[in-house]
């Protein structure tokens, strides 16, 4: 189902219903702040990954570094899919995210073969964090589509505060009477 703007020319991320639940639920904020804490933790790992295989030094630091942005990672998509299922009814694959969803897979995939990469031994070292820096490339694309996603919801909503006021300003128009109409015209 493609839902319209306000404005009715182009699809909408969020219907009115859903954009209340979105403002409405402490899921949101829960987000807000998970999202950039991942970012950080990711930009922290892939300092210690790439001088590890630079300089072969720091492995526990790095190594734990990736477990810690997977920690991240796994805590942000639990927490994601209970947003999804609060603003949209389903936990995931919900119509405005389905392929940020689908990529995530990969995403949470790539960082899986990391952890059982380093607690089975089924990699080399080097193998491990080239495996890392592989799970970091499809977090960053991934994590591209959902700031896309956000900018797309902030221009809808401005879009669609616009519609409103001038749907409010032209009935207000209309009812000061006829005067007030030939007078706007």
């Amino acid at each position: 189902m493609q839902q319209q703007t306000a404005g009715g020319d182009r699809p909408g991320l969020y219907t009115e219903d859903e954009r209340r639940r979105r403002d409405q639920t402490p899921w949101t904020l829960v987000q807000g702040i998970l999202a950039p804490l991942q970012f950080v933790a990711f930009l922290v790992s892939l300092f210690l990954v790439l001088r590890f295989l630079q300089t072969g030094e720091g492995e526990s630091v790095a190594a734990m570094s990736v477990v810690v942005k997977t920690l991240f990672l796994f805590t942000i998509m639990v927490t994601g899919a209970i947003w999804e299922k609060v603003v949209f009814g389903q936990y995931l694959f919900a119509r405005p995210f389905f392929w940020e969803d689908v990529f995530s897979m990969l995403v949470i995939a790539l960082h899986t073969a990391y952890l059982v990469a380093l607690f089975t031994g089924w990699l080399a070292v080097r193998e491990q964090m080239l495996l890392a820096l592989a799970a970091y490339a499809t977090y960053v694309i991934n994590a591209g589509q959902f700031l896309w996603k956000l900018r797309m919801a902030r221009l809808q909503g401005e879009r669609d505060k616009a519609v409103r006021l001038q749907a409010e300003s032209v009935a207000k128009v209309r009812s000061s009477g006829p005067d007030a109409m030939e007078v706007a015209a």
